[in-house]
């Protein structure tokens, strides 16, 4: 059978199969992906197909409740991807290869070898002390501020929300804060799949993380690594490195994008200009209001039926590929806030079920999120955007929603 054979016998019931598997990639998906994710729930309800970078067939879950279903499912909808039943369709080269090819971390655990490694990460993120971390992201944000304050404009999504949340992970790791800018350069250039070196880059993070965990072994500390050590769970090294590795990776595009989108929310939006008067209140509003609107992680890939189901009343086959719509379940006009987030934090950002966010990794990357803005709007309290709104670029990712630049101007001010 043809790929465009594969594609056409995709089960679309009844009158919606005309409408065709949706790319999620390409211009249409660049330029509008909220329109793109309401036009597949328009044609094809909860549950979709679709055609990945180079037309590889998945489907889409994109209603809320579909979503949770899937997410706590882990029996019918698993997560070793080695049992997808496309793996013949796709090329070496498939830039999205290195979402999906199996390792031994955390990500792709399953059953009581995921709980005991997942676990142990929980117990160590929760032993973080909340107004410490706080504390060392206010700093981090006050030495970033002042490279860039009395310039009096500045590129917040490379000169500030890039450089803050791998930083304070590290301070979390027990390192030395001088040894964060190598790292943080390092992870980035490991997650950018199109830069030269990204795979030395993720050569040069692992042999960090080994080198830090085999310190922490003979010099544990009040630290994650040395939690993990210490953990009943018996963890390996190696998964120690290759676990933290994930939780870091993970920490690095959400939070990333999290301070990026939210920052641009409050500067375009009148509901948040209070803010930049010197008000705070709105900044965990416009977090949340983010989560919904402009989720950091828009989808998530995925997961594996592991036998034939209906889901959506789409006919699911064994070792099909789903990807979960973060961003399109959060949209679902069935649980959808009506008078905005508010307070509502249901959203679907972090996933959810046992293989989601691992508690209190979204607190902390709230935490992280919510300081860093708060520094920028005392230190920067007329700061505007120095580009039309319009003008905004998002970066080009099925995965992430995040801006490629963020240029802003303000009154200069010079640090003693």
């Amino acid at each position: 059978m043809t790929d465009t054979q594969h594609r056409d016998e995709l089960p679309v019931p009844g009158s919606r199969r005309a409408a065709g598997p949706a790319r999620l990639y390409g211009p249409q998906f660049d330029n509008d992906p909220a329109g793109l994710y309401a036009e597949i729930r328009r044609q094809h309800g909860p549950v979709a197909p679709v055609l990945l970078e180079g037309d590889v067939p998945a489907w889409f879950v994109c209603g809320y409740r579909e979503l949770h279903q899937v997410t706590v499912d882990s029996q019918l909808f698993a997560r070793d991807t080695r049992r997808w039943n496309a793996w013949d369709r796709v090329p070496d080269d498939w830039p999205l290869l290195a979402y999906l090819v199996y390792n031994h971390s955390v990500m792709f655990a399953e059953g009581p070898e995921h709980r005991r490694r997942a676990g142990a990460i929980s117990d160590a993120l929760a032993a973080v002390d909340q107004f410490d971390l706080s504390a060392h992201c206010e700093r981090i944000a006050d030495r970033l501020i002042d490279k860039f304050a009395g310039s009096g404009e500045a590129e917040l999504v490379s000169q500030y929300a890039e450089r803050i949340p791998l930083r304070a992970a590290a301070v979390m790791c027990g390192m030395p804060e001088t040894a964060a800018p190598a790292i943080v350069e390092d992870l980035v250039s490991s997650l950018d799949s199109s830069a030269s070196d990204s795979m030395q880059a993720y050569d040069r993070v692992q042999e960090t993380m080994r080198q830090l965990v085999e310190g922490k072994r003979e010099f544990p500390g009040p630290d994650v690594p040395s939690h993990l050590l210490a953990n009943p769970a018996n963890l390996s090294g190696e998964e120690i490195v290759l676990d933290m590795l994930v939780v870091m990776s993970a920490a690095q595009q959400h939070t990333t994008n999290w301070i990026g989108n939210t920052i641009r929310l409050m500067l375009t939006d009148p509901r948040f200009a209070t803010s930049l008067s010197g008000g705070r209140a709105s900044v965990g509003d416009a977090l949340n209001e983010v989560l919904w609107q402009d989720t950091p992680t828009q989808n998530y890939i995925g997961r594996i039926a592991t036998r034939d189901t209906r889901l959506g009343g789409q006919r699911i086959r064994t070792g099909d590929l789903l990807v979960l719509g973060l961003a399109a379940a959060n949209a679902d006009p069935q649980v959808r806030p009506e008078d905005g987030a508010g307070g509502n934090r249901a959203q679907m950002s972090f996933g959810h079920g046992e293989h989601g966010c691992p508690y209190p990794a979204p607190e902390l990357a709230e935490v992280i999120a919510k300081t860093s803005i708060e520094v920028l709007l005392d230190r920067l309290p007329d700061l505007t955007l120095a580009v039309p709104a319009a003008a905004l670029e998002w970066r080009s990712s099925v995965w992430t929603r995040g801006l490629t630049r963020l240029p802003v101007s303000f009154t200069p001010t010079y640090v003693r």
